[in-house]
This record gives structure tokens, sequence and C-alpha cells, in this order.
């Protein structure tokens, strides 16, 4: 492990305290305090694990990946042994392992097939502002197996943007009150920004491609460019392609690439050589991709959307929040200084919604009737 400590560390002993007397607590922590892979490890020895499992819910599978290799790292030992992960089709866990990190479908099955999680000591869920139905779901049917059926289970909700407070009261009880918020300081570099609106004419692309020949001719460094979907990506990547000079190379980042490929894509550069990463909002949150010091925002993100109308969900382009543009620019500052261009008129802010809809508010709810038929709550409601 680094000999310098992670920022997170410095909130764990109120974290511990918080859960060995309540059933819950909530960790505000911003991007780069070390949430995901400092806080599961440093509950293993807490008297009232004893000796069970860990759930960590992390809501896209590279995070997953990413998250339980670097444990395991940390550990000394490989995926599979103390932390595992669990997902659709690819599980790696053992009768040794204590930590499990597993995807958001995943822990709703888990949930369903085992309702009182026995074996399971505490279920974390990372990056909870992003309000997936599946972590939503998840957290509803975990609360309701402490309330019913496993009291002694504990719940933790780490975020960096989320209401601390109004989580807290979730997470509470009628007799003890809302649940402990533990705030963390992060450790993350001063990053400058500029912005960059697309020309007449010009689509994100072309915008995002002109704002990458930019950074890497006038910044140090990695640039990590957020598109809004894979076809995007790949029409930038045959756009830059012997454009950025030698010594650069481009990557996608997309959640249906192969496993080794997004490996490529979050490992750091070669010794002389420089990168450019095109993801999705895959990359906003959960990981560092190393030697990355300049994010180019193109400012817009592809999201599900329900249609009552057709009974279909389609994909949807939409302009980024505040809070999920925020998460983007801070992607510069893990590492060193950065800076970020985004692809929008500095007066366009203003028009950006402070947060994204959760996904409850805009998806087909039919799967979660299913769901909560299956668990027997006959009331979504409740």
């Amino acid at each position: 492990m680094s000999s310098h400590p992670l920022p997170v560390t410095e909130a764990l002993p109120a974290l511990h305290a918080a859960l060995a007397s309540r059933g819950g607590a909530v960790l505000v922590a911003p991007p780069g305090a070390g949430k995901t892979t400092a806080v599961p490890p440093s509950l293993l020895d807490a008297p009232w694990l004893a000796g069970a499992r860990l759930l960590l819910l992390e809501p896209r599978r590279l995070a997953a990946r990413a998250a339980a290799s670097r444990m395991a790292a940390m550990l000394g030992e490989p995926v599979g042994g103390t932390v595992g992960w669990r997902m659709r089709g690819d599980t790696r866990v053992s009768a040794r392992t204590r930590i499990e990190v597993v995807t958001e479908g995943v822990l709703t099955r888990l949930l369903l097939d085992d309702p009182a999680l026995e074996g399971v000591g505490a279920v974390l869920f990372d990056e909870f502002h992003e309000r997936s139905l599946h972590g939503d779901t998840g957290l509803a049917l975990a609360l309701e197996a402490r309330t019913v059926l496993r009291d002694d289970l504990r719940l933790v909700v780490m975020s960096a943007t989320i209401d601390g407070a109004r989580v807290a009261t979730l997470l509470g009880d009628a007799t003890h009150g809302p649940a402990p918020v533990i705030e963390s300081a992060g450790r993350t570099f001063p990053v400058t920004t500029s912005w960059r609106p697309p020309r007449t004419g010009q689509d994100v692309v072309q915008a995002t491609c002109g704002a990458v020949r930019e950074a890497i001719a006038d910044h140090a460094g990695d640039v990590l460019a957020f598109l809004p979907g894979a076809g995007e990506i790949r029409r930038a990547a045959d756009a830059l392609d012997g454009t950025l000079g030698t010594g650069v190379d481009v990557h996608p980042l997309f959640g249906l690439m192969d496993a080794a490929a997004q490996d490529a894509a979050i490992a750091p550069a070669p010794p002389g050589r420089r990168k450019v990463v095109l993801a999705t909002s895959i990359a906003e949150t959960s990981l560092t991709i190393e030697g990355v010091r300049v994010v180019v925002d193109g400012g817009l993100a592809r999201v599900p959307r329900f249609s009552a109308r057709t009974g279909m969900t389609r994909l949807e382009t939409v302009r980024v929040s505040r809070a999920s543009a925020d998460q983007r620019r801070g992607r510069a500052g893990r590492v060193a200084p950065g800076h970020c261009i985004r692809c929008w008129a500095e007066h366009d802010e203003l028009a950006l919604r402070a947060h994204a809809s959760p996904e409850v508010l805009e998806a087909d709810l039919a799967p979660l009737a299913r769901a909560l038929a299956r668990a027997g709550i006959a009331d979504p409601r409740t």
C-alpha cells in the first residue's frame, strides 16, 4: 500500500464508531478520497462483522472490476481471494472471499433469492448519487431485510454529491433518529476551466475532436474526453487518427467493450507516450484513469427513457447535469493540477439542471413491479 494514506482514512474511526452502535451510516466523500477501496478492507476486523462477508455495490461493471482488482492488489492477493467480484456472466469468488464487489442487477437478485442475506454483515452502496433504478431497489430491499429479518445488517451509503441529511433520514430508525453522516476531505488538485462552444455547423464529435487537438498541443499529460455514446466515440477515434502527432495513443472506453480493451484504456500510458481516452459517462466516477491531466467535456450523455405510449425504452441524448459536469471536471485533478475544456458557452451553464433525474422517474417500471411482487411487497409506496 502507498505510504501516503488516502484522505478518507481520517474519517474511518468515525465510520467504525457509527457502525458499531447503529445499523447504518452515510459517508460523504469527494472524488479522490479513496472511499471505494479503503472503506471495505478497513471493516473486515470489526467485531460486529464477526467474520461475515461485505457486499460493495458498484453501479458499473468497469468500476466493479477496477475496485476489486485494486483492493486485492493492496492485500497482495489475486482477485477471488479475500476480495472478489460478482457480476452477470462473470464471478470470481471463493470460500475465502470476504469482500464481494457486485453490480446492481446482481444485488437485487441476491436479495430476492435470500431476503435475509445470510452470511452478509453489511452492504455498502457506492456512488449512490447516480440514483439508478437497481440501486434504489437494492437499498429499499436491504432496508426491508434489516427491518423485518436482520436487525444486525449494516447499511452504508457512500457518494460525493448526495444530500447526506436526506439519505441519513432514510437509513435511520424511530428509536435513534437519522443515521450518522460522516464527511471526508478529498485530495484533489486545482483544475482550471475554459469554454470552447461549437462553431456553426459543428456537431459534438467535431467540437470535441477540436478541443482534444487543442488539449494535446497546449497542455501536458493525458486527455479524457467525454462523448455520449459508442457511435460518437468511434467517429471521434477515426477523426483523430493520425492528427495528434507521434507518441499519442487513442483509446475508446464504453460499457460494451471487452475487459482487456477497457483495462488498456485505464492503464498508465507507456513511458514517453501520451494517451487520449474517449469515454462515455462510464468514466465519470469510481475509477481513476492514471495520467489524466486534461478533461474535454462534450456536454452530452445518453440515457434510457421509457415511453408509456409505445411501451418501449429508447436511448435519448441529453445535456449533462451540473453535478455530472463537475464530476467530469474533477477527473482532471485527481493526480496533479489539471485543466477542463467544456464544449459549450460559459453562459450555458445557467441552463444545466442541478442533478440528473433518478432513473425511477424515467424507466419502465414493469421489472420493478415484478421484483417487488417476488419479494412479497404488495404496495410499492412502502
